[in-house]
């Protein structure tokens, strides 16, 4: 069959989308090409922009995308140099930035500039684990106390006949359970060195599931994820005990670098978070006690080929607002749940790995685990970076000058 009828089979329907591979014999890179010549023929439409990339089909498909048919592009800029005095980052970085909203990556510059002028950004890393939380269904609620308990007890156990069989790199290291009626929910907690680590713990926690129905007959997991893990969705329970990487970042902007650079006081900034990020967050019911922390979360995973709807648990977080007895200014952000790799998923795309590269934490770090542990502390200095510039342009009165200027 040649390509044109191939197209035209496409469009018709008479092919579907997923089965073109297998008329191309393996060439993903024209499957790619026939499903969007098919696309356009049956819609009317031109899709020529979509059609010009640069990265691999071959490479994509089957790992990171499917019925592939071109890329969309996100504009992508760089905010910094931001100098970040942490326990794995440490100099002076430049952050990728991937967005279509004008005045986002002047605004994190901007505080790039004050925080590094102002010594650079402090950060702590608080924990660090990926979680998987099934649902075993027991006979009762003694039952699944029973089975906690013997969970809790053996951790090891549970590493070595299960967890160690699927994976090198993960490591059970915890689990809190969680019973409602007879219904037991573990939240498992892994180590999973510099991957994100969602299909690692994933794939480990059936196995964990096979050891618990062998020990006990008379219960049986229902849900590999029982929603306490909990994966992509506002939550408190990421909030309070944390997901991925628990990470604060922190500085002290002296007075005359924020009246001059930020064009207002410590005093104005602190009480426009106090006002805006914690009563207004109170008030709205959020979990995020914070100006935009999704903003630079979301650009940054965009820009490095991170989970994007793990944004949604990246924005939760709180900053914090202070004037010193000094009358300079502090400023925190606490993340909780913080869920990013260097090795595995979209990181292997490789613009994506390119924008890693430019923190220098593109693949896996030595020893396992550094890697991510040190783009945890790079992200969470520009989300700090973020929040400064932002909160002083509300302080000043400068928020829809600077979208009139460059967000139209």
């Amino acid at each position: 069959m040649d390509i044109e009828e191939l197209i035209e089979k496409v469009a018709r329907g008479e092919i579907k989308l997923h089965q073109v591979e297998k008329y191309t014999e393996g060439d993903r890179r024209l499957a790619t090409e026939i499903r969007r010549k098919a696309l356009e023929r049956k819609l009317g439409v031109k899709l020529e922009h979509i059609g010009h990339y640069s990265i691999d089909p071959n490479e994509l498909i089957g790992r990171n995308i499917e019925n592939m048919i071109g890329v969309v592009q996100i504009p992508m800029g760089v905010a910094g140099p931001l100098r970040i005095n942490g326990e794995y980052a440490r100099g002076d970085f430049y952050i990728p930035l991937a967005t279509t909203e004008g005045a986002l990556v002047a605004s994190v510059n901007r505080g790039c500039s004050a925080l590094t002028e102002a010594g650079g950004v402090v950060t702590t890393l608080l924990d660090d684990k990926m979680t998987r939380a099934p649902l075993i269904k027991c006979p009762n609620a003694r039952k699944a106390r029973e089975v906690a308990e013997w969970v809790k007890a053996n951790i090891e156990y549970l590493q070595e006949k299960a967890v160690s069989k699927v994976t090198r790199h993960g490591k059970l290291r915890d689990v809190k359970p969680f019973i409602v009626g007879k219904n037991l929910y573990m939240r498992f907690e892994f180590e999973t060195g510099d991957a994100m680590g969602m299909n690692m713990v994933t794939i480990a926690s059936e196995e964990i599931m096979k050891v618990i129905e062998e020990h006990f007959p008379d219960v049986r997991y229902l849900a590999l994820s029982g929603n306490l893990c909990v994966d992509k969705k506002p939550n408190a329970v990421n909030f309070i005990l944390g997901r991925g990487k628990t990470v604060i970042a922190e500085a002290v902007v002296p007075r005359g670098i924020v009246e001059r650079k930020l064009k207002t006081t410590p005093e104005l900034i602190a009480e426009v978070n106090y006002l805006k990020n914690l009563v207004g967050s109170a008030q709205a019911g959020a979990y995020g006690f914070n100006a935009h922390f999704a903003n630079i979360v979301g650009a940054i995973f965009l820009a490095t080929g991170q989970d994007e709807a793990q944004i949604t648990e990246g924005a939760h977080g709180i900053t914090l607002a202070e004037v010193t007895p000094e009358g300079d200014l502090y400023i925190s952000v606490t993340m909780p749940s913080l869920e990013i790799g260097t090795v595995g998923g979209g990181t292997r795309v490789p613009t994506q790995r390119e924008a890693l590269s430019i923190m220098g934490v593109a693949g896996g770090g030595d020893p396992p685990g550094v890697n991510a542990k040190k783009f945890a502390e790079i992200v969470a200095g520009a989300v700090l970076a973020g929040e400064l510039s932002l909160l002083a342009a509300i302080a000043a009165k400068h928020l829809a000058r600077a979208h009139k200027m460059l967000g139209r």
